[in-house]
């Protein structure tokens, strides 16, 4: 019997072994991206069975044991992930990693390929964001994400703080968006391009439901690179650029300026200050130190600046650990002309910031895996002087003819009408340097443990984070001496007596720091998830705690907020897919009793391109349609304990039998009584398709009401309270709006095109906002968009004094000859506060926000270019001296100047001269607003890559060398300044870049 016993084991095992080697065989296969690169380091696993992987090599190939009825998950670090039905007439297999397997990182560890996402999330990878040389990230989504409006603001490299806004104003409170790097709240300005992996932007309620109240505007996540399996990288690089200013502000010479000043004074019926001697002076330029005509933009900058980023990363890991490790270096020399005059420092602008990024994956245990994320940034810059001196404020308002930049023995020039420290080239070379420093660590640590010894697909996930940022500022400054010289006395148009003023006085360099500012945040996530899959179904469903602590310095700076999530993610026979999440969050911002807020959200997709009906629409690769509708609650507040009655130090009373004068207290804001919080029921409807081999597109329309926004109840109430009304949830805003994706790759032969766009619409309207009543309905800022302009239509100048005569009656300030004649808009013959109208668009976020781009390469030879542009959007021109002249002492441009009212010119296209001040003529109106739609050129570049048979040689993996150029073209209709950068500050600058890519 034992003998027998013995043949029946061997026979069965020898028929199950025979059985299972019918069923499986070993499957090969290659992974390449959309560019047909092979994909190195992507981890492949049966479905049915996950402990059964491989591991895409070098070359992009692989081997696994499967059956030919088997799925197969593609998952890559950078590509996306996908899913395959195996098929025994393919063989071997060739995976493509497309437009439908892009990664949607929807954050807490839910990524999901672009096939089983329902929420409204838009995808740009590191190569879109790494072709402009940026220092950092936020300054290279310009036209690069859709459904993102990302407006420069500055020509400074050390405000790299680009306005970003997701779905344009969508209320009339607070619009900012939550920033996310690798899932945790951070400050964009730190991280670099290199580190980026993708860059993601979450739209509709689906894509931000689980971040409760700090998703509401949405969230811009950004995910940094990480290891790959049995891989090994090292990556330098190397971008030298040569940056010169754009559109500096051109002022008038000393004699124009004279002649300027005298006519402005003729206007006001004042005394002219500059006889005809002193003209005669400016305008022969023979008295430099009595009669200057300084050009004080060009003596402060020189030509042309000097930036740097160096980087290296290195990037690989076996099958236990991944690694990514970077370090970048940038560096920035400015526009300071003469920085080197004093002898063991400069005065030069300067930049420069170090980041050290180290990413880890480590396979603890096979049910056990740990992510540790490091980051540290040394961040430096330095400027002449203070920036309490206010340079650019200087370059806007001291004129050619103020004073010398020296006087004739050497004394820096300066007077008593402009005042101390107002020579900007003294407060470049003379007034010492400031230096600001910014230490920041930012660490993260997650730890999964699966589960699978409870129920097969239970996992369970930590996630803890810890930033710590501080800002030090350190002076190194001094005082200096200064002088000018006047002439009192003329024989036969010569200067012979002179008078020389004095102020100020030399001092040592001195030195003084402190501790600007810190910022702290620590976050906590826990989460339990749990995945099966059944017949034709798949489930995905998680728990989700987290908490959030953010402190600022000062007191009273402390924030948290909580929320308990959870999340169902549904998909059947892989073409109807549902998401259900529901949020509780908690804040301590809100109102005792109203802390807590609960966000339902609900989302559905179906992929029609696997309908039967669909079979016969070959040239359709893919089609979906998804929807969504959601709740969002805020925390926004409109001041800090609104829900209590405040009370200030003010008024008094003359007491006593001194009558002493005693001070009081009074009421201020009422409290908020039986509030609640803002909130937007969101609604979206979207389409994701790829067709005809290449041709990508996505399309989403959306739907908003933003209720229950904190207003002033002031309008709602009598004024016979005697304090300052409460706030009151009584705001609604609707928005509305189209988002529009395209992309086109194609390979004919050796040459590789690209080409495609975005384009948004973004509209809204104020439906309620307890607006005091209004004697017009056409001054009503309800029913006009958020951020609305109103002011005064402007119909021409007045002509003459009859013309002033026979015109309604303003009543702003006297009007003379030359003053802005307003239209009367409800005829009662006068012209004042009640004739203000709708002007033109917001000066916040233009309506429509555009971009277009093309990629050609031929044997490693290519160029690509993105433009990128706005429209309806309204720049406001009241940039002093530019557009406000001689006001105050200020200087006065030669736009205005050339542009001016006189009775010579009476269409002219500015006002009259006038030193006075003038409330009828710089009221908001329609001669001060302009069109500030624009099409930039925001990158070009023209590479060459070098050939796969030569890097082989000198053991390289790949190789390119480039030029860009950066901002380099500009189509809009501001005449003198950028329509990104109106008013007094660093002009933007273009670039021309020379660099190289390497990898080993």
């Amino acid at each position: 019997m034992h003998i027998i016993h013995k043949i029946t084991v061997l026979t069965l095992f020898m028929l199950f072994s025979l059985s299972g080697w019918s069923q499986n065989k070993e499957i090969k296969g290659t992974v390449i991206n959309h560019k047909g690169e092979p994909v190195s380091g992507a981890l492949i696993s049966v479905v049915e069975h996950p402990d059964q992987i491989a591991i895409t090599a070098s070359d992009g190939t692989f081997q696994i044991s499967a059956s030919e009825e088997s799925l197969l998950k593609i998952a890559t670090t950078d590509e996306g992930i996908k899913t395959i039905q195996l098929n025994a007439s393919e063989d071997p297999v060739t995976v493509v990693m497309d437009f439908v397997s892009q990664t949607r990182d929807m954050g807490f560890g839910f990524k999901q390929p672009l096939s089983e996402s329902t929420g409204a999330i838009s995808y740009s990878s590191s190569e879109d964001v790494n072709k402009r040389s940026s220092f950092s990230v936020a300054n290279s989504l310009f036209g690069n994400a859709l459904g993102l409006t990302a407006l420069q603001n500055s020509g400074a490299v050390w405000d790299a703080s680009a306005t970003m806004i997701i779905r344009g104003l969508q209320t009339t409170s607070n619009n900012s968006i939550l920033v996310l790097v690798d899932g945790l709240e951070r400050d964009i300005r730190y991280i670099t391009p290199e580190e980026v992996a993708s860059v993601s932007v979450l739209r509709d309620a689906a894509a931000v439901a689980l971040y409760g109240y700090r998703g509401i505007n949405g969230i811009l996540s950004i995910t940094t690179k990480r290891g790959k399996y049995k891989t090994s990288e090292i990556n330098v690089s190397y971008d030298h650029a040569i940056n010169w200013q754009t559109r500096k502000p051109e002022f008038v010479g000393s004699y124009t300026y004279a002649n300027a000043v005298n006519e402005a004074l003729t206007n006001d019926g004042i005394d002219t200050r500059y006889s005809q001697n002193d003209l005669n002076a400016f305008k022969s330029g023979n008295y430099p130190n009595l009669y200057p005509n300084v050009d004080w933009v060009n003596e402060v900058f020189r030509d042309h600046g000097s930036s740097n980023i160096y980087n290296v990363n290195f990037r690989g890991g076996g099958e236990k650990m991944r690694y990514f490790t970077m370090f970048n270096l940038q560096g920035n020399e400015g526009f300071i002309r003469n920085s080197e005059m004093n002898e063991g420092y400069s005065t030069q602008e300067k930049y420069s910031k170090a980041n050290i990024r180290t990413n880890l994956d480590i396979d603890v245990t096979s049910t056990t895996t740990a992510q540790v994320n490091l980051m540290g940034v040394l961040n430096e810059f330095s400027r002449p002087g203070l920036l309490s001196d206010n340079l650019m404020n200087k370059l806007y308002t001291v004129p050619a003819a103020a004073f010398p930049i020296k006087t004739s023995d050497g004394i820096w020039g300066g007077n008593e009408t402009w005042g101390a420290n107002m020579n900007p080239v003294a407060l470049t070379q003379a007034r010492g340097y400031s230096t600001g420093h910014t230490r920041s660590l930012y660490a993260d640590f997650k730890l999964t443990q699966k589960l699978d010894v409870i129920t097969e697909g239970l996992s369970a996930s930590l996630h803890l984070g810890y930033d710590n940022i501080a800002a030090y500022w350190e002076g190194h400054n001094r005082d200096y001496a200064y002088a000018s010289d006047v002439v009192t006395s003329w024989e036969n148009g010569e200067p012979v007596e002179i008078n020389r003023y004095t102020a100020g006085a030399d001092s040592e360099l001195g030195y003084g720091d402190k501790l600007d500012w810190q910022d702290r945040h620590m976050n906590f996530i826990g989460s339990v998830d749990y995945e099966t899959a059944f017949e034709k179904s798949k489930l995905l469903t998680s728990l989700i705690y987290s908490y959030d602590n953010h402190i600022l310095n000062n007191q009273n700076n402390t924030y948290y907020r909580q929320n308990i999530a959870a999340y169902g993610h549904y998909v059947y026979n892989r073409k109807y897919i549902a998401d259900l999440t529901l949020v509780a969050s908690g804040s301590n911002k809100l109102a005792p009793g109203h802390k807590w807020n609960y966000s339902p959200t609900v989302s559905a997709a179906w992929i029609l391109s696997e309908e039967d009906f669909m079979a016969s629409a070959n040239f359709i690769d893919f089609l979906k349609m998804r929807a969504s509708f959601g709740i969002i609650n805020s925390d926004n507040i409109p001041a800090e304990d609104y829900w209590e009655q405040s009370f200030s130090d003010g008024g008094g009373y003359f007491l006593g039998g001194n009558y002493d004068w005693y001070g009081g207290t009074m009421e201020g804001q009422l409290a908020s009584m039986n509030s609640t919080n803002e909130k937007a029921f969101k609604y979206n409807f979207g389409i994701d398709a790829s067709m005809l081999k290449g041709l990508n597109i996505t399309v989403d329309t959306y739907y908003e009401k933003r209720k229950d926004i904190w207003v002033s109840a002031g309008g709602a109430n009598s004024a016979v309270l005697g304090a300052s009304s409460p706030y009151a949830n009584g705001g609604i805003v609707n928005s509305w709006g189209i988002e529009t994706g395209l992309n086109y790759n194609k390979q004919i032969g050796d040459l590789a095109m690209s080409v495609g766009g975005k384009f948004t619409l973004s509209k809204n309207e104020i439906e309620e906002m307890l607006e005091t009543p209004r004697a017009y309905d056409y001054l009503r800022r309800t029913g006009n968009p958020v951020g609305q302009i109103f002011g005064y239509q402007a119909s021409g100048f007045f002509i003459d004094e009859a013309d002033i005569a026979n015109s309604p009656a303003q009543q702003f300030s006297e009007v003379k000859p030359g003053d802005i004649k307003y239209k009367d808009q409800n005829g009662d013959g006068i012209v004042n506060e009640y004739d203000q109208v709708a002007l033109g668009y917001n000066t916040e976020v233009p309506e429509v926000y555009y971009s277009f781009n093309l990629g050609l390469e031929w044997k490693g030879l290519g160029v690509n270019a993105l433009f990128q542009g706005v429209t309806n959007y309204t720049a406001v021109l009241g940039t002093q001296s530019i557009y406000i002249p001689l006001i105050g002492d200020a200087n006065i441009s030669e736009h205005y100047y050339n542009n001016r009212w006189t009775p010579e010119t009476p269409f002219a296209r500015y006002p009259r001269l006038t030193t006075e001040v003038n409330d009828n003529n710089f009221k908001t109106n329609s001669v001060w607003l302009a069109d500030a739609s624009y099409l930039k050129l925001r990158n070009c570049e023209v590479y060459y890559k070098l050939p796969v048979n030569f890097l082989s040689k000198i053991r390289m993996k790949n190789g390119k060398v480039y030029v860009r150029g950066v901002d380099l073209l500009s189509f809009d209709h501001i005449d003198i300044s950028d329509p990104e950068s109106i008013g007094v500050g660093y002009p933007m600058t273009r670039s021309l870049n020379i660099g190289f890519a390497f990898g080993f």
